[in-house]
C-alpha cells in the first residue's frame, strides 16, 4: 500500500505551462510504476501517462505525447507530470496513482490513487 498526494495545479492560459508532482509514502517507491490520469467534469477519467519502475520508460495517451513529460526521483519518492503547452481541453482534474511493478494503462489497473488537483487552462 502507498499514499500520494498531488500539488502544482493550478490556472494557467492557453500555451503555458504547469508541473505537477506527486509524493508517495512508503519505503518501496521504487517498485511502482506511476501513473497519471485526468478526469474532466462528465468524463470519464482517462489515462495520461506512466513511468515505469523498472528502467523508467515512460508511455503517453496520444492528446499529450510531446508536450507533457513524466519523470520521478526515488530518492524523494515523487513523481512529476510537466506539462506544456497546455490547451484549454487540458482542463481536468488530474490523479495520480501507483500500481506494483508492472505498467498498465487502465484505471482497474491501478489500486492507490491521490485526491486530484485541478488543473484549469483558459482560452
Amino acid at each position: 500500500q502507498v499514499q500520494l498526494v498531488e500539488s502544482g495545479g493550478g490556472l494557467v492560459q492557453a500555451g503555458g505551462s504547469l508541473r505537477l508532482s506527486c509524493a508517495a509514502s512508503g519505503r518501496t517507491f521504487s517498485s511502482y510504476t506511476m501513473g497519471w490520469f485526468r478526469q474532466a467534469p462528465g468524463k470519464e477519467r482517462e489515462f495520461v501517462g506512466a513511468i515505469s519502475w523498472s528502467d523508467g520508460n515512460t508511455y503517453y495517451a496520444d492528446s499529450v505525447k510531446g508536450r507533457f513529460t513524466i519523470s520521478r526521483d526515488n530518492a524523494k519518492s515523487t513523481v512529476y507530470l510537466q506539462m506544456n503547452s497546455l490547451k484549454p481541453e487540458d482542463t481536468a482534474l488530474y490523479y495520480c496513482a501507483a500500481r506494483f511493478r508492472n505498467i498498465g494503462y487502465a484505471v482497474m489497473e491501478y489500486p492507490n490513487w491521490g485526491q486530484g488537483t485541478q488543473v484549469t487552462v483558459s482560452s
